[in-house]
């Protein structure tokens, strides 16, 4: 039996072409990074990138090594026409929610483009607020490559904030896990209780915030 061909990869550059074809010249891609873990902020991305920028070694982030990643991270950051970024801490995840609280997040890393975006991919559902030229992709960090690049600034960036955390918070080990519910992490909350960066709301730290007080 003659097995079928591979199916073509797809065109990581045709949502922005189509937005570069009604005379919007300067389309940023959208992403995040953090939604899942129990401690640190979520960090969004947006990247505005010139129509020549070749798209080797840049795809969905979670699809990198942490070395490719910064690799991609540096080019991205020399070559690319803007980068913006958008941290939202966890005492205000707290307040906001998760979906809330990453929405604010884009919409920051958005206002932080210089020059602004004359239109926007944004990975995922619909964003309210985030621009009035706004396209919502749903898996958008395999389907655009402004997308991916804005996954690789946001990941990296988070990456190396979890990092710093470690020196101050050693006892948690996020510079390994980065703050997601590992059983390493969970142990460490159960023999410590949260720290200040813990995500309150999270049912893991809720429960053992309620440990602590009692």
């Amino acid at each position: 039996m003659i097995a079928p061909p591979d199916a073509a990869p797809p065109d990581l550059w045709a949502h922005e072409r189509a937005w570069w074809a009604r005379g919007r010249a300067r389309v940023a891609g959208v992403d995040e990074a953090g939604r899942g873990p129990l401690a640190g902020p979520v960090v969004a991305a947006a990247v505005i990138l010139p129509a020549g920028f070749d798209p080797a070694g840049v795809k969905d982030s979670k699809k990198l090594s942490p070395e490719a990643r910064e690799r991609a991270e540096a080019r991205i950051l020399s070559e690319a026409v803007a980068v913006g970024v958008g941290i939202v801490d966890a005492p205000e995840i707290d307040r906001l929610n998760i979906l809330r609280a990453t929405h604010r997040a884009m919409r920051l890393a958005v206002d932080a483009l210089d020059p602004p975006p004359d239109a926007v991919l944004v990975d995922g559902l619909p964003v309210s607020g985030l621009h009035p030229e706004c396209e919502a992709l749903v898996q958008g960090d395999g389907r655009c490559l402004s997308i991916a690049a804005a996954s690789i600034i946001a990941k990296v960036t988070r990456d190396r904030l979890m990092a710093a955390y470690h020196d101050e918070y050693p006892a948690y080990d996020f510079a390994r896990h980065k703050g997601y519910p590992t059983p390493d992490h969970l142990t460490a909350l159960d023999a410590h209780g949260p720290c200040p960066l813990h995500r309150r709301s999270y049912a893991p730290v809720a429960q053992r915030v309620l440990r602590y007080e009692d």
